[in-house]
């Protein structure tokens, strides 16, 4: 069943179009309240499953669609929080899913009767508000003892089902956490989720790291599934703060620490108190000062944790001696799904001790390494083994590693193999025209499901852009090329231009373009008077698969 829910509003700026920042979430509110009118219509008018369970009169079906909207919204909002990167496109799938869901199973209710015409919905329409504690909506603020003890009301409930909370947004004092302790000591055994993240936030020290010992005592020996610490200045203090509630659990299946200001001695503690990671899927660990030292401590959770589908690792100043410690640990993680490592000083040395992990990953869908100064040598080792693995790969990014056309046959080989690629950044490399039309040619044969490249910033003239304009444009799914930031003439930017006429929201701008950048004409051969040789000499380049 439908819940005649399509397509989302994208929130990119038009003004300012950003690679691979499409967003398909959140939907804007005008699209939230077309989904009612749609959900509505599908309780009221005649279909097989209202002709099977019956219809609902107008003005209970729009109370029921507006309560399978929110429902549905904030699942997929929820799963859209733990995969900020991603563009949406997951939590508009699930959204949808869930209107539907839900529409089946109210039409399946019937119309209410007199007596229960308040209960408008069924449990399951109900159930994410019944699970989920939430009270991080609104604006960031304190929450002092008085406003704890009204919010927190609902979690003494005798019965209550609430088998996730998220405390998130609000920075909880001294007093605050004293009224929640007790409330959650009595329902810490029916807990599965616990989000924390940014719970702390402006108070000093001294009340930070007793609200956390608070909260840490309190949730102790629950059989969590998830936890999330993030956005706390936990510190090695920090951490140890939460060392009760760390070492209790053996089933975490979810583990984030993201922006707490791990230094190396806080990432050692992260490994003394979390001894049982066997169960453990996703561990997002970004943006922290963690550097060699505390990738070491990293990447012995890492090596104990075989079931790992989700590891991030990205903005922790790791250089090549932790890289080689966290590719290697990696090496024992096969089931690996999403691996995010960028924006770290791996060089070439750590580059190429993952690509002997990546060679085992078959299930991996997303990669992203970027800004990890592979240059041409750990480039290529990478490509060579993603080439052999990873079938169904969707997302490949090794932006900012200094590639130069030289790798360029190894790279297009490897891309020549990814059918299921919707994304690929390139972006900030030294491809050239030479490197972008070899990567181009292969991406003219299939796939069929790429909606976005980056190629900015490469040193590309016209005959580079307008190889691959003329590739990705036929791309049934595509939806944005960025090719800003390199050295198109002006007659080359009208052309590519000309192309994308009939979807001009599909190119982005070229504010950042030179066309009269670039010192090496001569020494290349790229000059604008020898471009149109070159297009035709390079457009029949064979790219050697077996390279």
């Amino acid at each position: 069943m439908s819940a005649g829910f399509s397509e989302m509003d994208a929130t990119e700026s038009k003004s300012q179009p950003r690679p691979f920042s499409i967003k398909l979430w959140p939907p804007s509110q005008n699209t939230r309240q077309m989904l009612v009118v749609r959900v509505t219509d599908n309780l009221t008018t005649k279909s097989i499953f209202t002709q099977k369970y019956g219809s609902l009169s107008k003005e209970e079906a729009e109370e029921n669609a507006k309560k399978i909207e929110d429902g549905a919204f904030s699942t997929a909002n929820e799963h859209y929080e733990k995969e900020p990167d991603g563009d949406g496109s997951s939590a508009v799938q699930l959204y949808a899913k869930e209107c539907s869901k839900q529409i089946l199973e109210v039409l399946k209710r019937g119309p209410s009767s007199k007596d229960d015409k308040e209960v408008l919905v069924s449990e399951e329409v109900s159930a994410p508000r019944d699970t989920v504690f939430d009270i991080s909506k609104g604006a960031r603020s304190f929450i002092e003892e008085k406003e704890a003890e009204e919010t927190l009301e609902p979690l003494k409930e005798p019965g209550n089902s609430y088998t996730k909370i998220c405390f998130s947004n609000r920075s909880f004092g001294l007093e605050a956490a004293r009224v929640a302790e007790p409330i959650l000591a009595s329902i810490k055994n029916q807990l599965k989720e616990v989000d924390l993240s940014d719970f702390i936030a402006g108070r000093p020290e001294a009340e930070a790291l007793e609200v956390m010992n608070i909260f840490s005592t309190a949730l102790e020996g629950s059989i969590l599934k998830s936890l999330n610490l993030s956005n706390n200045a936990l510190g090695e203090k920090g951490v140890r703060a939460f060392g009760a509630l760390l070492r209790s659990q053996s089933c975490l299946e979810e583990l984030y620490l993201m922006n707490n200001g791990i230094s190396e001695e806080a990432a050692e503690a992260v490994c003394e108190l979390i001894p049982l990671t066997e169960k453990l899927r996703v561990l997002q660990f970004h943006n922290n000062m963690t550097g060699d030292k505390g990738a070491l401590a990293i990447s012995k959770v890492v090596k104990r944790s075989p079931l790992l589908e989700d590891f991030r690792c990205s903005s922790t100043r790791v250089g090549s001696e932790g890289g080689v410690a966290l590719s290697e640990a990696l090496d024992t993680c096969t089931h690996l799904k999403k691996l995010d490592l960028r924006d770290n000083m791996f060089g070439v040395e750590a580059g190429v001790a993952l690509s002997k992990a990546l060679s085992k990953y078959a299930g991996l869908t997303e990669v992203y390494l970027s800004y990890l100064n592979l240059e041409d040598e750990g480039a290529m080792a990478i490509a060579r083994a993603l080439k052999e693995s990873a079938p169904s790969l969707e997302v490949l990014d090794i932006a900012g590693n200094d590639i130069t056309a030289e790798a360029a046959p190894i790279v297009a080989a490897c891309i020549a193999e990814k059918q299921h690629l919707t994304k690929l950044n390139l972006a900030e490399n030294e491809l050239k025209d030479e490197g972008a039309i070899q990567i181009s040619k292969v991406l003219e044969e299939g796939h069929l499901q790429l909606k976005e490249v980056d190629m900015s910033i490469n040193s590309i003239r016209r005959a580079g852009a307008r190889v691959l304009a003329r590739v990705v444009v036929q791309k049934p799914e595509f939806k944005f090329l960025n090719i800003d930031g390199n050295f198109i003439s002006d007659e080359g930017i009208d052309e590519v231009k000309e192309m994308f006429e009939k979807f001009p929201d599909r190119l982005g701008s070229f504010d950042e373009n030179d066309p009269e950048g670039g010192d090496d004409e001569e020494e290349s051969g790229e000059g604008e008077g020898d471009e149109h040789e070159l297009e035709t000499k390079l457009e029949k380049l064979e790219v050697n698969k077996e390279e």
